[in-house]
């Protein structure tokens, strides 16, 4: 294993070296801040466009129910027929034409009532405007059943329990998706980075095998330490370009932000994020003391044993896929010829995030993720999205945490092996498209 170090140094080098792999390193910050600047950029703009609907009342309810703000402004109609409103409103260019007519009550001046617009209406104008209804039409039966605006107001107010763990720790409802979130994005980066550097691996072994150059690589080294000097190699290249890329996007994002005055928060102006976590509409933005306690839940995450779970299940994690992409480019003579063992490769890393997000979130310590996150082929993802809850009580038992750390050890040493075998095969093979049977007796050799 001397040379191991040597073929390591070598595959870093030429890949860093490569002229396309420096072009794409710093290429990619810029182009995906880019795109980040653009969509925020033309947020702010559509943001900054107001939309003046004009209001015909011939009702004797609604006369100050629409106040205009920001992003809508409402102006009233006054003697006009519908004919000659809709007119008025293509004319003066305003978006569009609220219509409501004079009626015995409010349910049937509600069921009438039309909303006209040049073309389809966006969602949330229809929105706001039912809203508005909805509202006046809740005041109007609570009237009728003798119970003041007031009063039920007094009935509805929402109820939140106070929550704590048996040690004394007060948790509240939102950690449970900013662990969420914070999960995810660590299984979805494990995924991306196995998946791109995984096929660098597979097709440096397909270069040197159709270039020949193989051949004189294996009569001085083992095709083992040639392999594993490949994945190590290539990994540390993934590596460098991965950590250019934060650092390098991280200080474009803030520089490009600050050039042309854009708030990073009108990209989540889109999102809900209050719906989601089963706030009521009617309070859509947090409160300064929840948006404190929400930040300062933030920092109490364990970051640093997440960064450390990471770090461990992100080595192993690519160092068993990188083994079997290894291998496939052993086994096959051009890329085309891949594609047919690709999608068994892929599919155990799809299936860990759907399973995270659709089972570890709302039951992380149920059968399903438990069994997904000890399953070597998927813990690297699902493992990660159950342990901002954290370890021991409330969390991840430490036995399934160390369980699945040795399985995942376990699981790379005999795919690295079984590899290896079909590695030290097909890498001398040419022109000879390999099915799935003889992959299995090149393992009995």
């Amino acid at each position: 294993m001397h040379k191991l170090p040597l073929i390591i140094k070598r595959e870093y080098l030429a890949k860093v070296r490569n002229r396309s792999f420096v072009i794409m390193t710093f290429l990619s910050p810029i182009l995906m801040v880019a795109m980040v600047v653009l969509i925020a950029y033309l947020t702010k703009l559509n943001d900054n466009e107001k939309r003046i609907i004009s209001v015909l009342n011939e009702s004797r309810y609604f006369t100050n129910d629409f106040l205009s703000d920001e992003y809508t402004g409402y102006v009233n109609f006054e003697g006009l027929s519908l004919e000659a409103a809709k007119d008025s409103t293509a004319n003066l260019g305003y978006y569009g034409l609220l219509h409501i007519p004079e009626e015995s009550d409010l349910e049937m001046v509600a069921a009438r009532s039309f909303f006209y617009s040049k073309e389809a209406a966006s969602n949330n104008v229809i929105e706001d405007i039912e809203a508005v209804f909805q509202e006046k039409l809740r005041q109007q039966k609570l009237k009728d059943m003798g119970v003041s605006s007031r009063e039920f107001e007094q009935i509805a107010d929402r109820f939140e329990i106070r929550t704590s763990t048996f040690a004394g720790e007060q948790n509240l409802k939102r950690i449970n998706m900013l662990k969420a979130a914070v999960g995810g994005a660590f299984g979805y980066l494990i995924m991306m980075f196995i998946i791109i550097y995984g096929g660098f691996v597979m097709r440096s072994v397909i270069e040197e095998k159709t270039s020949r150059i193989i051949e004189v690589i294996i009569s001085s080294v083992k095709p083992f330490q040639l392999m594993l000097g490949k994945i190590i190699g290539t990994s540390l290249a993934g590596i460098t370009q991965f950590a250019i890329w934060i650092v390098s996007a991280s200080l474009l994002s803030m520089v490009a932000f600050a050039i042309f005055g854009i708030d990073p928060d009108s990209l989540n102006q889109g999102a809900d994020l209050s719906v989601a976590m089963g706030e009521h509409l009617t309070n859509p933005v947090p409160s300064p003391s929840k948006a404190i306690a929400l930040v300062q839940d933030f920092w109490r995450l364990p970051w640093l044993m997440l960064i450390a779970s990471f770090l461990i299940y992100f080595v192993l994690g690519y160092l068993i896929y990188s083994s079997i992409y290894a291998a496939i480019g052993a086994a096959v003579d051009n890329e085309t010829d891949t594609q047919q063992f690709i999608f068994p490769i892929i599919l155990p890393l799809m299936l860990a995030i759907y399973v995270g997000f659709f089972s570890v979130f709302n039951n992380p310590h149920g059968p399903i993720a438990v069994g997904f996150s000890l399953f070597p082929l998927t813990s690297p993802i699902v493992m990660l999205m159950r342990l901002p809850g954290g370890i021991g009580e409330g969390g991840v038992p430490i036995w399934q945490l160390l369980t699945s750390i040795a399985l995942l050890i376990g699981t790379f040493i005999g795919i690295v092996w079984l590899a290896a075998k079909i590695y030290r095969i097909g890498i001398l093979m040419y022109g000879k498209k390999p099915s799935y049977k003889e992959l299995f007796k090149w393992l009995r050799y």
